[in-house]
């Protein structure tokens, strides 16, 4: 178990503290369950009563939150600042450290410097996988995909042949990447597979959650812009584009051909119809359904998605008509 000083903790968020600086922590932990060694925040309001009762030997604390306290810790953004800490000392999983004599490697594939490959994964032909790359065992890489530098892959991804995934990117368990899309040719009272040809193109510090499945383009590529997070079981149909630095929430469903512009925000359970062009910035409540095109810097909810406003005002209409009724 680690430990740092609390003003280490302090300088490296650009923290102001009152309390003594070499106080050992060894944890970081929610303010109900803190304990003297351990490290805790308050990022949400909400949860302002717990801070009087906490042990934690140090809280992360809004600047500008009123009242004293030696354990405080004061920074502009303590959710920040806490994703800061966490990574540079308490984020240690355990994961594989060289190439194990289990793992296939291609002749062709090309490895980087410090890559680490675990028990029985594959790695095809022609592959190149930058540096400090770390894939975990039982994860399948197809003939042709690129891989860049600093990424991690988790146990049983599978890559179809011809991804290309940029530097910095985490890949969680059981993602499939480049699988085909969903297109067929209706003749002659039958459904005939249209061969997808295209490929997945992953930008640069992208994580995608796990069970999450985005399909191959029919033609050209399927785009994850830069910096975009991905939660768990989402699906991305063929020839999506989404934009930079997108946020998309567990059971989201973009069919083929849609455009997201950058700094989509969609939280969960929302499904989008194919060819759509969403602008930028754009927020979409849970459980929507986004039929048409949406202009940017708009905000809809809904089934068909609509404005936050028309739907308040549809909704507060229903309700006024029920209690007429009753």
């Amino acid at each position: 178990m680690p430990a740092v000083s609390i003003g280490e903790i302090v300088d490296l968020v650009s923290g102001e503290f009152a309390g003594n600086r070499d106080q050992l922590i060894t944890a970081v932990a929610p303010l109900v369950v803190a304990k003297p060694d351990q490290l805790s925040f308050l990022s949400n309001r909400k949860y302002a009563p717990d801070l009087a009762a906490t042990k934690a030997g140090a809280v992360l604390i809004p600047r500008n939150l009123e009242g004293r306290d030696d354990r405080w810790i004061r920074v502009d953004d303590p959710y920040f600042a806490i994703a800061r800490i966490l990574s540079r000392w308490f984020s240690n999983r355990p994961r594989p450290k060289s190439i194990s004599s289990k793992a296939v490697i291609a002749p062709s594939a090309r490895l980087g410097e410090n890559v680490a490959v675990g028990h029985f994964a594959i790695v095809g032909d022609d592959v190149m996988i930058g540096n400090n790359v770390t894939i975990f065992q039982g994860v399948s890489i197809e003939s042709g995909s690129v891989i860049g530098d600093d990424c991690i892959i988790y146990p049983n991804v599978v890559i179809y042949d011809g991804t290309r995934i940029g530097n910095r990117c985490i890949i969680h368990s059981g993602v499939v990447i480049g699988s085909d899309g969903y297109g067929f040719a209706t003749h002659g009272g039958k459904h005939h597979k249209i061969p997808q040809i295209g490929i997945v193109r992953i930008e640069d510090d992208v994580e995608i959650g796990a069970g999450t499945t985005i399909d191959r383009a029919a033609l050209g590529e399927t785009v994850i812009g830069e910096g975009t997070k991905i939660d768990n079981l989402v699906q991305i149909g063929h020839n999506v584009k989404v934009g930079k630095h997108c946020l998309l929430v567990s059971q989201v469903g973009i069919a083929g051909s849609t455009e997201l512009g950058d700094y989509v925000a969609v939280a969960g359970q929302s499904g989008f119809s194919g060819h759509l062009k969403i602008g930028h910035r754009v927020q979409v409540a849970a459980k929507s359904a986004v039929l048409d095109d949406v202009p940017d810097d708009a905000k809809i909810m809904g089934s068909p998605a609509l404005p936050f406003t028309e739907f308040a005002r549809r909704r507060a209409a229903v309700k006024k008509l029920a209690r007429r009724k009753s």
